[in-house]
């Protein structure tokens, strides 16, 4: 890990447990980058061959909205095996010059505040579970949250929602 690596960490860490609780956490990965590694290893135990891995990606957003962080992750085969693979996973701040401001998004799209609350935490990169936890609902009526906005956003995927909201 480098410097640069090592200080998007520490933000991530901040957001995740706060200013405060971060310098408790100083040299542990965040859990994001922890819960990204275990979601590659898993795909790649049912991907086999190497020509498999070469299309497999894995993204998530971390940090908090005005200063998210983009996570890629994916796997180095091995002639080892699944044990002797490496993972890589890249992270860089993005959307530093554009600020996230949802709330334009819920004026434009018309959406409810639950369905705004669910924007906030998709751009998190969160997880359906993630979010009903978070707002306290099941993980069913995040999905038909997610659906209703993306017929709002005229959107067909979580990432196509965002990117409605990023340019209103």
């Amino acid at each position: 890990m480098n410097r640069q690596a090592s200080e998007l960490c520490r933000k991530i860490n901040e957001a995740e447990h706060g200013k405060q609780n971060s310098k408790q956490a100083q040299g542990v990965l965040p859990s994001a980058l922890t819960e990204l590694s275990s979601e590659i290893i898993k795909a790649l135990t049912v991907r086999t061959e190497a020509k498999d891995w070469e299309q497999f990606e894995v993204k998530r957003v971390a940090g908090n909205s005005e200063q998210p962080i983009l996570l890629r992750g994916f796997g180095l085969p091995d002639r080892g095996g699944i044990t002797s693979a490496r993972l890589v996973i890249t992270m860089e701040e993005i959307g530093r010059r554009q600020q996230f401001n949802t709330e334009q998004a819920k004026e434009r799209f018309q959406l409810t505040n639950r369905e705004h609350a669910v924007v906030e935490h998709l751009a998190k990169g969160w997880t359906n579970k993630e979010i009903a936890n978070a707002l306290n609902i099941t993980e069913q009526t995040v999905k038909e949250h997610i659906k209703h906005i993306m017929r709002k956003t005229n959107s067909t995927t979580r990432t196509g929602i965002l990117a409605q909201v990023f340019r209103s």
